[in-house]
């Protein structure tokens, strides 16, 4: 269920509760993509707009912005989660389904206020005040309401924040999540001046060379499971550590690597795993319509939605997609 009226006038009074030099802090999850930081560095600015001058935003781990997000407005209120406030009056939470997916900065939602903003159906129900939309295409969605009812008009920078989020998050306008109200928010967005075409450049068409050639790689070791899902199909592949050694990459290059995969036409799941550390992986999971994934995520301790989920596996990556194709197979039957 979308947001009540009373949630909105709670979270709304949450941020009219801080005083202007009272230390905020944003929080989004752990290898942040691009609705994580666009929601939540959109929402920062929002901050500033009214007059808040002690905001930080950061994430749990390493602290490393893939280089499509680098760029974005308010990119200066990032720091480390070592630099973030000890003891904030005010917390907001964005695109963090679980507060697992907090890792050190779980401690902070024990604030005096704390608002949590995100749109996965899997989301736990942490947080003081939570504005939990599993219908919005993005978080970036719930963001722009709360702006909105706080009273913070959209100018470029914010704008451009919100429509990163946006557009990552609906695979630039393709998925299903695509609404008429994704449409006229892109619209409300676009209207303040920023450049659509500049900035999915910017996000989707722009990569270093090594970065192509570990894709190509990465995606020659495919492998198609006609009879997995039930008989709609699952393809997969990896990526290991050596892999981004070798082509000198970071790790976030790989977070696009789940789309080229997803496009195969014989099958409805897709499968990417990516190296994390020692048997350990993280998996990305899409389905074309006919699965939930989000089961298979959530019996594994990730969540998502029911066309794009995750979770951390372990052990080799070929008993990661083995345990993907059992609990598929579960669910289905």
């Amino acid at each position: 269920m979308s947001p009540s009226a009373e949630q909105w006038a709670a979270a709304v009074a949450a941020v009219r509760s801080a005083g202007p030099g009272d230390e905020i802090l944003l929080i989004c999850h752990v290898n942040p993509d691009g609705d994580a930081l666009g929601s939540m560095l959109g929402f920062g600015l929002g901050l500033r707009r009214l007059g808040f001058t002690n905001i930080r935003a950061t994430f749990p781990g390493d602290f490393t912005v893939p280089g499509p997000y680098q760029d974005l407005p308010g990119r200066d209120l990032l720091v480390p989660e070592e630099d973030a406030w000890s003891d904030p009056r005010l917390v907001l939470i964005f695109d963090v389904a679980g507060e697992s997916r907090l890792g050190a900065l779980v401690d902070r939602l024990g604030a005096p206020r704390s608002v949590v903003l995100d749109h996965h159906a899997s989301n736990t129900g942490f947080g003081e005040v939570r504005l939990v939309d599993p219908r919005a295409a993005a978080t970036s969605v719930v963001a722009e309401q709360l702006l909105e009812r706080l009273g913070v008009p959209l100018d470029a920078e914010i704008a451009e924040c919100l429509y990163v989020a946006l557009a990552t998050d609906t695979g630039s306008f393709k998925f299903d999540m695509t609404t008429v109200a994704v449409h006229e928010l892109a619209a409300r967005l676009i209207a303040t001046g920023i450049q659509p075409g500049e900035i999915s450049r910017r996000i989707f068409d722009s990569k270093p060379f090594g970065a192509m050639k570990l894709t190509g790689e990465v995606l020659g070791r495919a492998v198609l499971d006609p009879a997995a899902a039930g008989g709609r199909g699952m393809v997969w592949t990896y990526a290991t550590l050596g892999d981004l050694e070798r082509h000198a990459q970071p790790a976030y290059v790989l977070d696009t690597l789940i789309d080229p995969v997803r496009s195969v036409a014989e099958a409805d799941v897709s499968v990417v795993v990516k190296q994390t550390g020692e048997k350990e992986w993280s998996v990305s999971l899409r389905s074309k319509g006919a699965v939930d994934v989000s089961g298979v995520a959530v019996a594994q301790g990730g969540g998502g939605h029911r066309l794009a989920a995750g979770f951390t596996g372990h052990g080799e990556a070929a008993d990661v997609v083995d345990t993907v194709r059992r609990l598929l197979d579960d669910y289905l039957n």
